[in-house]
């Protein structure tokens, strides 16, 4: 568990932008130039005995940002800074184990002791798990004279930190738009300005899915960008990769439509599983959200009176357009980008390199039951091992003339 406590207002520190400079620039020629070593073997997948004096390199490098940051005892002026550090030790610990400079699978703690040090006092003191997070490589990856943070300079990993924060910043429009016919209530007769906005937002999403499905190299993703994502330990404790799911925004989607539940202990479970992953201010929007009536409810409470009423139609038919296309980014992302870009290329590694393939840590074959039960609760699936809302949406298009 782990509780904010106040920092001291300071300048940013000179350690903490040094290391961040390091971090935009040696470190992302370095994970480049032993990217394009692997990718150039017979055996992409062999990561071991290849360019061990650039790891050296890159992990010496790092480690003096690191001590000099961790022996200066501050995080510099606030959260924005604390944040930035906690992303770049992140992502340093997170390129150590890419290259198997540590592995959690043939380790009980981690052989960095600063990097997990300085990763635990700020991910504690910021309420969040101690390393890198989706936000820090989408919607708080501040660029710098155009250039976004990130591993490498590779065109695909840029394609796909680009693509991966356009759809999260559209899903959380989505997530905005429902939460203030919330507020509104949805027997509002303006609440279609929302209902469009949501609308108009997951069309976007299903562009930007479609634009890297088309783009996306499968072959360098696979290889060359997906591996940053591994768990790997700090101090002890094993954590999972940073996930693109890692925002409130899509699951605030999933309980204000009311297509997931919190009282579902399988989502609660996922809730809880991915709360310090978040951001603070999307862990209290999350919060919020589960202690909420879902619009699906509210508009099947209403129904038995109202849905000959002009607003109830107009209202539960906008509705159920955004359920059906938020229901087509899920089967997207599942049925098209999971299985084209994890599923199919995972069938040609040798199996000396399939544990621990996925981001996540589980085995390939149970996140991709994982990944299909959300799929199906988000689609609201003809289901009767899983409380999907199948039937509840069909009570309510019942209703709808």
């Amino acid at each position: 568990m782990f509780f904010a406590v106040s920092f001291t207002i300071r300048p940013m520190t000179n350690n903490a932008d040094a290391f961040d400079r390091w971090v935009r620039s040696s470190f992302v020629q370095l994970n480049t130039q032993l990217e394009n070593l692997y990718f150039s073997q017979e055996d992409r997948a062999q990561v071991e005995g290849c360019g061990e004096s650039l790891k050296a390199t890159l992990r010496d490098e790092g480690h003096v940002h690191v001590v000099a940051l961790l022996a200066e005892g501050n995080t510099g002026d606030g959260f924005d800074s604390a944040f930035g550090v906690l992303g770049n030790v992140g992502m340093y610990l997170g390129a150590l184990r890419r290259h198997e400079l540590t592995n959690p699978m043939r380790e009980e703690r981690s052989p960095f002791v600063e990097a997990s040090s300085l990763a635990l006092h700020v991910g504690a003191s910021l309420g969040m798990a101690p390393r890198f997070a989706t936000a820090h490589l989408a919607t708080h990856n501040k660029a710098a004279a155009g250039i976004r943070k990130s591993f490498t300079s590779l065109p695909d990993e840029f394609l796909f930190i680009d693509e991966n924060t356009r759809g999260i910043l559209s899903l959380q429009r989505v997530a905005e738009a429902l939460m203030k016919i919330v507020h509104l209530g949805v027997s509002s007769p303006v609440a279609d300005v929302m209902f469009d906005a949501a609308k108009d937002a997951l069309r976007e999403v299903l562009k930007f899915n479609t634009r890297l499905f088309e783009k996306l190299d499968v072959q360098r993703f696979f290889y060359s960008v997906r591996p940053y994502y591994k768990p790997y330990r700090v101090g002890r404790q094993e954590y999972r990769g940073a996930n693109a799911g890692d925002f409130s925004g899509i699951n605030e989607i999933d309980l204000l439509l009311g297509l997931c539940q919190a009282n579902n202990p399988y989502y609660a479970q996922l809730l809880v599983d991915k709360m310090l992953f978040m951001l603070p201010s999307d862990q209290a929007r999350l919060r919020d959200c589960m202690m909420r009536t879902s619009l699906l409810d509210e508009l099947l409470a209403l129904a038995p009176e109202h849905s000959s009423t002009d607003w109830f139609q107009r209202n539960a038919r906008a509705y159920l357009e955004v359920c059906e296309l938020f229901g087509r980014t899920a089967v997207q992302h599942h049925d098209t980008l999971v299985k084209r870009f994890i599923e199919e290329p995972a069938k040609d590694v040798k199996e000396n390199h399939l544990a621990g393939i996925t981001a996540s840590g589980p085995p390939l074959s149970v996140l991709l039951r994982a990944l299909e039960v959300l799929r199906d609760l988000r689609t609201g699936a003809d289901r009767h091992d899983i409380p999907t809302r199948h039937a509840d949406l069909a009570r309510l298009r019942h209703y709808v003339r």
